[in-house]
Order: C-alpha cells, then sequence, then structure tokens
C-alpha cells in the first residue's frame, strides 16, 4: 500500500470575483527607466573600453615560477638516452586490440575440443551468449548498451565427464565500464543460495575477481554434479570461467584456472 501523500486543504468558493480596477498610469516612469538603462549602458561601455585601453598600454605581467618544478612528467632523461616503446607484449591495450582469442587459455596436453561447445572457431556471437540466461531478452538489451564489441571462448573435457568452459566478453572502450558492470552483475547473485551459497574466495592479481565451489547437486537417478566458476574483469575485458564434473572440484583447482587466465591478460 502506497503511503498517503500530503494534498492541500480544499479553498472555499469565494463566488465570482469583482472586476478589475484599471491600474493608474503612472507618467514618465517607463521614459525614466529607460534612461536610466541606456546611461548605465554607455557608461558600461565606456568604462570598458578606457580599461582595454589601460591594458593594452601596459607591460605583461609575467607568471610566477612554479612552487615544485619537480613535478614533470614524465622525468627528464639523462642527457644521450632516448624513451623506447613498450613492446606489443607488455602492452595490454596493444595485446586487447588484437587476435583475442590468442589471449584464451590453450587447452591442457590430452584435452579434447568440448562436442557441445557453442563457440564457432572460438568466437561466441552475441545473441547465442545472451541466450545463455535466464532472460536473454533484457540480458541483450543491456549487453548493446554497454556497448559489448566480441566474445572470446574455448572449452575442453579433460577425464571421463570433466568439462571447462572460458569466455572473454570484450567492450568497447569509452564511457561504458561495460566489463566491469558485468562481473559485478555476475558476483550479485553467485553467492545465492540456489548457486554457490556462499561469498567465495578473491582471486590473486584481480581488484574483484572471485571464485565460487558449488554445493553438490544430487538427485535420484543422475549422477553427483559438482560445479566452479570464477568471474574477473581487466580494463575492457571480462572473463567468466567454468567447470563441471561428476567429481568434487577443490577451490584449488579453479583458482588456479582462473589466476592462469588473469595472467594472460
Amino acid at each position: 500500500m502506497e503511503p498517503a501523500q500530503n494534498t492541500p486543504a480544499p479553498v472555499p468558493d469565494p463566488g465570482p470575483e469583482p472586476p478589475a480596477r484599471p491600474a493608474p498610469r503612472r507618467r514618465g516612469t517607463v521614459r525614466t527607466l529607460a534612461l536610466i538603462a541606456v546611461a548605465a549602458v554607455i557608461g558600461l561601455v565606456g568604462g570598458t573600453a578606457v580599461g582595454y585601453g589601460v591594458q593594452a598600454d601596459r607591460e605583461p605581467t609575467p607568471l610566477p615560477p612554479l612552487n615544485q618544478p619537480g613535478l614533470a612528467y614524465p622525468e627528464p632523461l639523462p642527457k644521450g638516452q632516448k624513451r623506447t616503446l613498450l613492446p606489443a607484449s607488455q602492452d595490454r591495450q596493444a595485446k586487447a586490440q588484437g587476435d583475442l582469442r590468442k589471449l584464451l587459455l590453450p587447452k591442457p596436453a590430452g584435452a579434447k575440443k568440448d562436442p557441445y561447445a557453442e563457440d564457432v572457431d572460438g568466437w561466441m556471437s552475441v545473441d547465442t551468449f545472451a541466450g545463455m540466461f535466464t532472460n536473454p531478452g533484457g540480458l541483450l538489451k543491456d549487453e548493446l548498451g554497454n556497448e559489448i564489441r566480441r566474445i572470446a571462448a574455448t572449452s575442453w573435457t579433460d577425464g571421463k565427464h570433466r568439462r571447462t568452459h572460458i569466455r572473454l566478453i570484450q567492450y568497447r572502450a569509452g564511457v561504458s565500464r561495460g566489463a566491469e558492470w558485468f562481473a559485478e552483475d555476475q558476483h550479485a547473485y553467485l553467492p545465492g543460495e540456489d548457486h554457490a551459497d556462499g561469498e567465495g574466495s578473491p582471486i590473486k592479481g584481480s581488484a574483484e575477481g572471485r571464485s565460487y565451489v558449488f554445493p553438490v547437486d544430487r538427485k535420484p537417478g543422475y549422477l553427483d554434479l559438482y560445479e566452479a566458476r570464477a568471474v574477473f574483469h581487466r580494463g575492457d575485458i571480462a572473463v567468466e570461467i567454468f567447470i563441471v564434473d561428476t567429481k568434487k572440484i577443490s577451490a584449488k583447482e579453479i583458482a588456479s584456472l582462473a589466476e592462469r587466465q588473469l595472467g594472460r591478460l
């Protein structure tokens, strides 16, 4: 029930208003005001002109020296030395603008491509990505508004039932902080009872990244299902990592995978 709003008390009807009486004519008022306004403008223009003239005849006043001249950035190099450009392998922005698939962790030795993977040649379309969520239309609208750019994905099977999926979700650099917002949204619901049922563990080297190990999912007639996830972002790239298995997944396993993927960005 909405709270009652404060409304003004009703005002009694005073009846028909008496005819308005014409205002008395005040001779000379408008003209006097006009003359005063003209005089003020003339004084303003004249004073401004004199001020410009006086200033033009003066020598320019030098600015005072800086109190802390050593604050210049970057600091000057010793004589004879030149600055070198950061190599592309160490430039995070340069790496992110290239082939995003090269930043994905490689499949472990002996692992095979997951036959149920939904990426095509390492790329995942935005609509396929949105279709993995409970509200695809709403998520697609939000992601387009956050200027999602592209998604690189990889997956593999390791052992009898273990499946691992990694997605790099990149957003356009600009006003939007899409990667950060996506990670925040995932962290908002993952600790819930229907998911990890816990706050997870921080990922080393990440500002807000966390890894989660879900409680075992047991149903009659089915194998036990274990799941672990990691979510973080770096720059304009958000990262999702999934591990699913019928055997227990340790917190160390998902944390190690997340740290190694973070190290490639």
